[in-house]
């Protein structure tokens, strides 16, 4: 881990969250230090120290990548954290830091909606390129000399998840390494690195902080070498965070285990809801126990998420559905605690029906939201 403190610890996963990265007591001082706001630090002499310029190194992001990999391989050692400036941010430096021409990677074909853009810029960097879905471990069939693994598991926005075990024993009995977009489960849903990921990447703009004003990223990884050139390729591209965005990070992991509990609870009420509603089609969250993804899920995921998808009959009714929501606001990011849907078609680039629906659940009173959701499918049938 980077560092140690009063995080440190064991305890359940309430208590890690509360106390994760959180420096030895000091009196008088508050228990999270402020955001230290720096470009530079006084160095006398040689720079042996731990910080020395402001894009290298920062105390509060040694707190919060000391948190975050507390919460993601809790009592392993020798793992590292990065914290960076977005989710893609952390998603590029994995890629291109490992990635060189002639390598070959591995990509979800049905995975976040930035990756078509990933995959356009490795292939003109001589890279191959092979995709296949999530469902169904499909990515086993295409893995043959491919250097990096990369899975997405749930899958946004479909919800599909793979087997992370069986795909990162396959990968490596061939020489690849493993990375895993922990995004939509958070580390309170699933910790790849246990399941034998060599890197978790994740979005912390999502259910890690919360409250939809962060935009962050991060990487923890298991591997010396390959973290090296990890943070190798944040010095050079520069894709750091703020110290302020950093702090706000650490600040919102105190809550993550309450508001994910409460989330991923209300979500699943929201599904079995819409799973009685007939003009409803293709209802997916990995929590109800026939959805295709139920069996594997339940063995390697602790929470299923927050996120519900479904279909709507027509592009129009999926509109008036949610122009009819009162609780919930139309929005594309997910995790927070105030409930967002949007109709996916909107953006391109998803292989999603025209009344496609993500509804990612937020922390009001479940019987509330429950209500509003069917009120308004209700309604978009006017």
């Amino acid at each position: 881990m980077n560092g140690s403190g009063t995080g440190s610890g064991g305890g359940g996963e309430g208590t890690r969250a509360v106390r994760a990265g959180l420096p030895e007591p000091v009196k008088y001082e508050p228990t999270l230090p402020g955001p230290v706001f720096a470009a530079h630090f006084h160095l006398p002499g040689d720079p042996t120290g731990p910080y020395t310029y402001g894009r290298d190194e920062n105390p509060t992001w040694t707190l919060l990548e000391r948190a975050v990999g507390e919460l993601e391989a809790p009592g392993q050692d020798g793992v590292e954290t990065l914290a960076f400036a977005s989710g893609m941010a952390a998603i590029s430096s994995v890629l291109f830091s490992q990635l060189r021409a002639g390598d070959t990677v591995v990509l979800p074909s049905d995975g976040y909606q930035a990756l078509p853009l990933v995959r356009a810029q490795l292939e003109a960097y001589g890279i191959e390129v092979r995709t296949a879905p999530t469902g169904n471990d499909a990515q086993l069939d295409v893995l043959d000399g491919a250097r990096l693994l990369w899975l997405e598991t749930p899958s946004n926005p479909g919800l599909d998840v793979c087997d992370v075990r069986r795909l990162a024993a396959a990968a490596h009995a061939r020489g690849a390494l493993v990375a895993v977009d922990n995004t939509l489960a958070t580390p309170l849903g699933q910790r790849p690195l246990e399941l034998g990921a060599d890197f978790s990447v994740a979005s912390g703009t999502k259910q890690l902080t919360g409250h939809g004003d962060v935009l962050l990223g991060y990487v923890v990884g298991r591997d010396a070498e390959a973290m090296s050139a990890v943070r190798r390729w944040r010095k050079i591209v520069g894709a750091i965070p703020g110290p302020m965005e950093a702090w706000l990070a650490h600040r919102s992991l105190a809550t993550l285990q309450l508001r994910v509990d409460r989330q991923c609870a209300t979500a699943l009420a929201v599904a079995e809801a819409l799973r009685e509603q007939p003009e409803v089609s293709g209802l997916r969250h990995p929590g109800l126990p026939g959805d295709p993804s139920h069996a594997v899920a339940s063995r390697q995921m602790r929470r299923y998420g927050c996120v519900v998808s479904f279909t709507l009959p027509t592009r129009a009714r999926a509109e008036r559905f949610l122009q009819a929501l009162r609780l919930v606001d139309e929005a594309t990011s997910f995790g927070g605690v105030r409930s967002t849907a949007e109709r996916r078609g909107r953006w391109g680039g998803d292989a999603v029906p025209e009344g496609f629906i993500r509804l990612s659940v937020g922390a009001e009173d479940p019987e509330d939201l429950v209500a509003d959701v069917l009120r308004a499918v209700r309604e978009s049938a006017a």
